[in-house]
């Protein structure tokens, strides 16, 4: 699968690349089916939890850059999934709401979610895969320090 690399002392990398660029591709289109980009699922599901929030508190919640979740937002904003209201006591600030539209997904985007992850673990048995998502929090942390 990944013959045209130069070998390495460890091919962890590469493999890692190839399954990271997998599941995006797989996610885009899973996503896609539903006008979400890959990505803006996230955003939707700590609105899901919590409606109203500022993008910086989304950003701090998905560990991400506050312009990060702001370019995103504004994508949403436009395809309807997403709208921008005043903060009630800050008017320099915003917050964040769901529109009918994107509240009405949370169903089929959890489904589409699972099925995802279903097809990603297919073959893992259930104590493989509870050791895979321990090694990919680990993977985090080793890298977020």
């Amino acid at each position: 699968m990944l013959d045209w690399l130069e070998p390495w002392d460890d091919d962890f990398l590469p493999a890692f690349w190839a399954a990271k660029r997998a599941m995006l591709k797989a996610a885009e289109e899973a996503m896609g089916r539903h006008g979400v980009r890959e990505g803006q699922q996230f955003i939707l599901m700590a609105l899901w939890r919590e409606d109203g929030l500022s993008p910086g508190e989304i950003a701090r919640r998905l560990g991400l850059a506050t312009s990060t979740v702001t370019r995103a937002a504004t994508r949403m904003v436009r395809s309807g999934l997403l709208e921008r209201r005043p903060h009630p006591s800050d008017a320099r600030l915003v917050n964040i709401h769901l529109t009918d539209r994107g509240r009405d997904l949370r169903d089929d985007l959890n489904a589409e979610m699972r099925r995802l992850s279903e097809r990603a673990l297919a073959g893992f048995t259930t104590e493989q895969r509870a050791e895979f998502r321990r090694s990919l929090e680990r993977l985090h942390d080793n890298l977020s320090h």
